[in-house]
């Protein structure tokens, strides 16, 4: 079928493995009277898009879908150029380069078109290409939000990045560098080489030692990947310190959830989970990028068709920064 105002577009039909999804043409959306309607060039592999994939954690199926999904089209970050304004939208006009975390919008940004309201963007920083921006606004906000509004760090701190080779850790990194903090960086092996060039002050392959048995202590801790149990994390952080979880294994951010208030009172170290506000800290972080004292770490970029390829090797963790999808090439 041939549609009059069609677009490509990743369909997301059912839950299961990344091979379920297909490249197909679909309807062009039509932005609403508070939407903009962006042309997309680039987006980005986040954990939303492999928990959509696999219909997992169940405790989200009651929103995006029991037995179908309902998110259709995936992608959360991205990176574009306004195409159309609804009549109520006063922040961008048409040819403005734009990108942002959509996915409060209904995600979409697996697409050459996709439609938001216009408080899920930001403008681009120019310095950047798009492939660079769609690299950001998830990752980066993640950080920002989880050093600053939870984590409250400051000066000369030691903060630990449980995960730092992916997409949120360079940011984290290059925010606590900023504070004077000394920063510890906990990956696989093959990624320790990347994070010390980056910056880290130490580097901790996870697979031949355990940072929470090592007897070092911490002032934050900012776990990307919460595998462990809460009462671990408890032994690698200084009295008063503080454990910041923006992600990981269900089970364990459930027991963050459940005993997380207890620890707090009885241990005098703060457990939290960081509830993410979309894009809160990208406006601020503008001036950062613009200077370049914020650089996203690119991995790839893969074309749209190869998402499912993309996806794959997010989820075996390999990837080094954030995985960039070119929706056009």
């Amino acid at each position: 079928m041939v549609y009059l105002h069609a677009m490509k577009a990743i369909i997301h039909s059912d839950y299961g493995s990344p091979d379920s999804l297909e490249l197909r043409e679909v309807d062009k959306p039509i932005p609403k009277d508070d939407e903009v309607l962006t042309r997309v060039h680039a987006s980005s592999v986040n954990d939303w898009e492999a928990g959509l994939v696999a219909g997992r954690p169940l405790l989200m199926r009651p929103s995006v879908g029991w037995f179908k999904p309902k998110v259709r089209i995936l992608g959360c970050d991205v990176a574009g150029v306004v195409e159309a304004v609804g009549r109520n939208v006063r922040r961008f006009q048409p040819g403005d380069a734009v990108y942002g975390d959509v996915h409060a919008s209904g995600f979409g940004a697996f697409a050459e078109y996709v439609c938001a309201n216009e408080n899920a963007l930001e403008p681009m920083p120019s310095r950047l290409s798009f492939e660079q921006a769609a690299a950001i606004p998830h990752g980066a906000t993640l950080a920002w939000q989880g050093l600053y509004d939870t984590g409250q760090v400051q000066s000369g701190q030691e903060l630990l990045i449980n995960g730092a080779g992916g997409g949120v850790g360079p940011i984290a990194l290059q925010l606590a560098k900023m504070h004077d903090l000394e920063v510890t960086g906990v990956d696989r092996g093959e990624k320790l080489s990347m994070l010390r060039s980056l910056g880290f002050d130490h580097t901790i392959d996870y697979l031949k030692q355990d940072f929470t048995r090592s007897g070092k202590r911490y002032d934050l801790i900012l776990d990307v990947k919460t595998t462990r149990s809460p009462f671990d994390y408890v032994r690698a952080l200084k009295p008063g310190g503080r454990y910041v979880t923006v992600g990981g294994s269900t089970l364990r951010l459930l027991q963050v959830l459940l005993f997380g208030k207890w620890i707090s009172r009885m241990k005098n170290r703060q457990i939290q989970i960081l509830i993410l506000k979309a894009n809160r800290g990208l406006a601020e972080m503008a001036e950062l990028i613009e200077t370049g004292k914020i650089v996203p770490v690119v991995e790839g970029p893969y074309p749209l068709r190869e998402v499912p390829e993309a996806l794959k090797f997010f989820s075996e963790g390999r990837q080094k920064g954030r995985i960039v999808i070119a929706v056009r090439e």
